[in-house]
């Protein structure tokens, strides 16, 4: 059986049972990305089954919060989150996931490159991986990003695959489907949605690996670095190697019966 019923959500009304689908957004600044966003989250998501869509505003200065008012107004699944500064995007990833009343957690950008469209497609991969399976990763094609931005993916990719050998093209992508729990059970630190492949294997989980095919942003200018922060990398990458070598064996635990 789906992880997701086959109960669609009706817009006008309050889900009778809690959400098997939360679909986090974190965004700053997207006043004119939200709208034709929350409409494509919505057709990809609405057959599957119940769901909720978490926007965290991450300190925005322009329209944005009056943007997601206005839409919230008649969609009881779309909750938001702000924070009073810019915290960064993988702590708005982690505010939208702690907040999520789903056992299953969808991230997406929230400038339209990341197509809601493979949702089911990624569900279906995680469905077909078994209780094993705990993250399925979005792998860019078609990028539409600048040549320099596709560059320092490159670069930044090539020496991430060389140093923890995760086996994922490309981690940069920010659609990705896991279990919560997986999720909060890894070490947090900025930059943690660039590693999740290599810290989800760490803890004993498969990953699993989809082809999105990569669009425009709807409107604006991007807002947060493609690891553009060379020596940041450099850390957070060291880092993880370390995390990984030192995490030994993944304990098994078992609960005696009562007598």
């Amino acid at each position: 059986m789906s992880e997701l019923s086959s109960v669609a959500v009706d817009r006008g009304a309050h889900a009778p049972v809690p959400p098997l689908l939360s679909v986090v957004v974190p965004v700053r600044n997207e006043a004119g990305n939200i709208a034709p966003l929350v409409a494509e989250i919505e057709a990809a998501c609405g057959p599957l089954g119940p769901f909720e869509i978490i926007y965290i505003d991450d300190g925005s200065t322009d329209g944005t919060a009056g943007e997601l008012e206005a839409l919230a107004a008649d969609r009881p699944y779309l909750r938001r989150l702000r924070h009073a500064t810019s915290c960064g995007q993988s702590a708005a990833v982690r505010t939208g996931v702690r907040a999520a009343r789903a056992a299953l957690v969808v991230t997406l950008d929230g400038d339209g490159q990341n197509n809601p469209a493979f949702i089911p497609d990624m569900l279906a991969a995680l469905e077909a991986g078994g209780a094993g399976a705990g993250l399925v990763q979005g792998q860019r094609v078609g990028r539409k990003d600048t040549g320099f931005k596709k560059l320092q993916s490159r670069v930044a990719n090539a020496v991430r695959r060389r140093v923890l050998r995760d086996g994922t093209r490309d981690t940069g992508c920010g659609l990705k489907l896991f279990r919560r729990d997986v999720y909060l059970a890894l070490p947090y630190f900025d930059a943690l949605h660039r590693f999740m492949p290599a810290l989800v294997r760490r803890d004993g989980h498969e990953v699993l690996l989809v082809d999105v095919i990569d669009r425009p942003r709807f409107a604006g200018v991007s807002n947060y670095g493609f690891f553009d922060r060379l020596w940041v990398g450099i850390v957070d990458l060291m880092g993880v190697r370390w995390l990984i070598v030192r995490r030994k064996r993944v304990p098994v635990v078992e609960e005696a019966a009562s007598c």
